[in-house]
């Protein structure tokens, strides 16, 4: 079954659609949607190396404005929902100190959750509930987003090929490994 999938993967990657499928991912991924674009971007770049940065940009471009969809997701909902929930609890309070943290490292906090497999989306749920700056947000979304995606466009048009062979060879392997690192991410958000 995971075969299939990896097969059916490769060639929606070879589809004239392909493009437009990953940077609809890439946009909602960074709002709501679970699964990371990485899924698609990575056989993308296998499938047409001489197509990697391109690949890289549009994930980054389509993230960033996702980014932006789910910073004003923070901003509405959390005055919709999470105010009334937080004031029912009696924790106003705890979040005004919270927000006060969050904006003091959200440069950081946007950087390493936009490099690293936390998800994404809750980071800029968080930035818009918490009111961080728009401007600030946008830089550090790009920069954050572009450093993973390009690092990973660079890793895969130099040494795809090998790679390729090695994701094949040990398909059940590197899923598992992928699968562990995004309930990572989701752990850490639940310990936090």
């Amino acid at each position: 079954m995971l075969r299939r999938l990896y097969q059916w993967t490769m060639s929606l990657a070879k589809s004239r659609y392909a493009l437009l499928i990953l940077a609809v991912i890439s946009f909602f991924e960074a709002s709501v949607f679970p699964i990371p674009p990485d899924a698609l971007m990575i056989p993308m770049i296998l499938a047409a190396p001489r197509r990697a940065f391109l690949i890289a940009g549009v994930t980054t471009v389509s993230s960033v404005l996702g980014g932006a969809l789910g910073y004003g997701a923070g901003i509405y909902l959390f005055e919709e929902i999470g105010r009334p929930v937080l004031e029912f609890y009696g924790k106003t309070d705890a979040f005004e100190t919270f927000k006060f943290y969050y904006n003091e490292l959200g440069a950081a906090i946007l950087l390493l959750s936009g490099i690293t497999p936390f998800p994404f989306k809750v980071t800029t749920i968080l930035s818009g509930a918490t009111e961080l700056n728009f401007g600030l947000f946008m830089v550090f979304t790009f920069i954050g987003r572009g450093i993973r995606f390009f690092l990973v466009a660079t890793l895969l048009w130099k040494f795809g090929p090998d790679i390729r062979h090695f994701i094949e060879k040990r398909l059940g392997t590197v899923f598992t490994i992928g699968l562990l690192a995004l309930l990572g991410g989701f752990l850490i958000l639940w310990l936090i």
